[in-house]
């Protein structure tokens, strides 16, 4: 089965509340909801640990699972998901991250796809070329480099691979061709996600507040392909949200 968790945790770092924050006439967790069902995928389940965002869900139609509070990430609160609900150990389990309300479903099925392609990876996700130069140097925008097979060998939120011959001396001209951005879909099986509950926790992962890295780190495999469409604006600061409230006032005419 082919199954899409959202972990929304209310108390996010950056912009705490935003998932309830709205974009045109409904929440953003609701939007990412709606672009989820549009996946087609065998079952949507919202884990929460806030009782106004599993309110907000609940009425409207949405599966919601209660979880912890001690979760350090999404991984972890969908691991709870996965115990709890006892899914089959084949199942796909795509993480779709709540704070994206733009996100194209074909991207769902892509990282899906490619991790079925791909049995030696436990997990799989997606990424862009980055066409803004201004984008390499920002944290918020989060890097990786690839192997030849395009397995990450690392994510980070600095700048990566360090442009030796250019950034010693100065960073305003420089081709953008070796840098790739990480979109934030994680599909991993859910024996995977299981393990990932009893996987060491990482010092890289709690350097750069990054999930995958505790993949990284403990031994296991990352394939990644190139998103075949935009992903859509996400919404990380109150910034992003005047963006994606303006994004969606254009599309209603």
């Amino acid at each position: 089965m082919l199954r899409i968790v959202i972990p929304a945790r209310y108390e996010a770092s950056r912009f705490p509340g935003k998932l309830l924050k709205e974009v045109g006439d409904m929440p953003i967790i609701l939007h990412t909801y709606q672009r989820a069902l549009a996946a087609q995928v065998d079952s949507v389940v919202i884990a929460t640990d806030d009782q106004r965002i599993a309110e907000v869900a609940t009425a409207a139609g949405a599966e919601v699972f209660l979880s912890q509070i001690e979760h350090s990430s999404g991984t972890e609160r969908i691991a709870e998901v996965v115990q709890t609900l006892a899914y089959d150990e084949q199942d796909i389990v795509i993480n779709l991250q709540a704070d994206e309300p733009f996100i194209q479903p074909q991207l769902l099925r892509q990282a899906a796809e490619n991790l079925k392609a791909h049995p030696a990876a436990s997990m799989s996700t997606i990424y862009l070329p980055l066409d803004k130069a201004e984008d390499v140097f920002n944290p918020n925008i989060v890097k990786v480099v690839l192997d030849k097979d395009n397995y990450a060998l690392y994510f980070s939120r600095a700048p990566i691979p360090w442009l030796r011959g250019v950034f010693d001396q100065q960073r305003s001209e420089f081709a953008l061709e070796s840098f790739h951005r990480h979109i934030g879909i994680y599909t991993y099986r859910a024996s995977f996600v299981k393990q990932y509950r009893q996987l060491a926790v990482s010092p890289l992962e709690q350097y750069e507040s990054l999930e995958q890295l505790r993949v990284l780190w403990n031994g296991y495999k990352i394939v990644l392909s190139e998103a075949s469409v935009l992903p859509g604006q996400e919404v990380n600061t109150e910034e992003d949200l005047q963006k994606a409230r303006a994004i969606y006032a254009a599309t209603q005419g």
